[in-house]
């Protein structure tokens, strides 16, 4: 779905974020950045997803990788979601989806035989420079995160 490649520079985007403020890509320079793309806060499947790289925090630090969570959910709806889970990452909204399209993940959907738009769960791997790394696209969640921090810490 996504256009971008390893490689390619990474869209830059201003954000809000759970908590308050902003948050951009301008943030991590000098840092990797795992950013995590998922349709919708405190569904199973996006609990599970951040849930798992929230545990991974401290490895993902060690790694000198931050974690950003990005959906189409307002700022509400994120801070519900990381207060009741208790999430260690940061969480942002896209609800023009201005940012979800620049990195090619707002698109069709099919569920339950039915189409319609929604965030594609990706995750890209940002390097220090501001170039991608490496590409999940359509990520299945089992393991998802510690392949990521993997190739983080190889990075």
């Amino acid at each position: 779905m996504t256009g971008l490649a390893p490689g390619s520079r990474a869209p830059s985007f201003r954000l809000a974020k759970d908590g308050g403020g902003t948050v951009s890509l301008s943030d991590f320079r000098g840092r990797k950045l795992a950013l995590f793309f998922y349709p919708r806060a405190g569904s199973t499947g996006c609990t599970r997803e951040a849930a798992a790289f929230s545990s991974l925090a401290p490895a993902f630090a060690a790694a000198k990788t931050a974690l950003l969570g990005v959906s189409a959910d307002p700022v509400a709806a994120l801070d519900r979601f990381k207060a009741k889970q208790g999430l260690a990452l940061t969480l942002a909204c896209d609800p023009d989806h201005a940012m979800l399209d620049a990195y090619g993940v707002w698109g069709e959907k099919k569920l339950y035989g039915k189409i319609h738009w929604g965030v594609v769960r990706t995750t890209f791997l940002i390097g220090t420079d501001g170039r991608i790394v490496r590409v999940w696209p359509k990520v299945s969640i089992d393991g998802h995160a510690d392949e990521v921090l993997a190739v983080a810490r190889d990075s």
